[in-house]
């Protein structure tokens, strides 16, 4: 894919990696939002839940420069959204009892690790790619569908819905940017009835998955590249627009917007925000800011869940 020529000057730097994986997640996601309307839509909070959450100021409204992002995992969703796709492939016997087990280690180690080891996000990114690799993707996103509401839509955080649906009251676009796969982050994103989704490209020829990925998978540096993109391309004005999330891995995209949040913030994001005089909402307490924190990579936790499932189904092929 050749390059875009999207990008704005950068204050961060990012690998060549990141740069690619950001555009071709950011026009995968304006083609999808161009070319669908959202066919599934929840029930939207009720206009004071959004008020009792939000400053009377902001979002301002008609405002169509601004944009909202929000991370997925652990900041609209409870847990990563790649651990219930992997439960329903469970329940759709892609895999074993057994790689079921590792599936769910590899999701408490790096969540509890707190740390990205450069090895094993390697493993874990080559072999995650081989869950989807010869499959197509009009069947994984039709899979999708289903898991959501089986295990993801009982999930959603109100908070941050809430939030989401003040930006959409407001008129403006509210779009996920998440390292799960672009496919099943516009699957939520369409139920929720945002903007679009910004997610992991995984590359495909004439609907089938080659197993691999365009870039890399769309975490820390990658996600403020996609919202880059994007803003460009959409003409947005990054300092009038908003970022939520949850991770310290996400302060490159958080701190590219004029107003970030940090959602259910992990201890490293809460001080980082403390320290610049970022809002802070807390929804697993209801409480604003609470003292503790779990760690949390979220991006890394989501890959490492699906290796887990990629590594069983790969095993039962040969």
């Amino acid at each position: 894919m050749a390059a875009l020529g999207w990008l704005t000057p950068r204050r961060r730097s990012a690998t060549a990696r990141s740069v690619l994986a950001g555009e071709a997640s950011a026009e995968a996601a304006r083609k999808t939002a161009q070319a669908e309307a959202p066919p599934f839509t929840e029930e939207p909070a009720a206009p004071e839940a959004a008020r009792a959450e939000e400053e009377v100021e902001f979002p301002v409204a008609g405002d169509d420069l601004a944009a909202a992002f929000f991370d997925l995992d652990n900041t609209v969703m409870q847990g990563a959204a790649i651990f219930h796709f992997g439960r329903g492939l469970y329940k759709r016997e892609f895999f074993r009892r057994r790689e079921l087990a590792r599936f769910a280690w590899q999701q408490a180690w790096f969540r509890l690790a707190g740390v990205e080891d450069p090895d094993h996000m390697q493993d874990a990114r080559d072999s995650a790619l081989s869950i989807v690799k010869g499959h197509k993707v009009c069947e994984l996103m039709a899979i999708g569908e289903e898991i959501y509401d089986e295990y993801m839509a009982e999930r959603i955080w109100p908070g941050t819905r809430a939030l989401a649906q003040a930006h959409l009251d407001a008129g403006q676009k509210v779009w996920l940017v998440t390292a799960a796969p672009v496919e099943t982050a516009t699957i939520i994103a369409r139920r929720l009835g945002l903007t679009g989704a910004l997610g992991t490209v995984a590359e495909s020829v004439d609907g089938i998955y080659t197993g691999r990925l365009v870039g890399e998978p769309l975490h820390g540096p990658a996600k403020a590249e996609a919202v880059r993109a994007l803003a460009a391309a959409e003409g947005f004005d990054l300092e009038r627009c908003a970022a939520y999330s949850d991770s310290h891995n996400d302060i490159p995209m958080l701190s590219l917007v004029g107003h970030p949040y940090a959602i259910n913030p992990d201890t490293k994001l809460r001080k980082h925000a403390r320290a610049h005089d970022w809002r802070l909402r807390d929804y697993r307490t209801g409480r604003k800011a609470v003292k503790v924190g779990v760690p949390a990579a979220a991006g890394v936790g989501a890959i490492a869940g699906g290796a887990a499932a990629a590594i069983a189904l790969h095993r039962r092929r040969k």
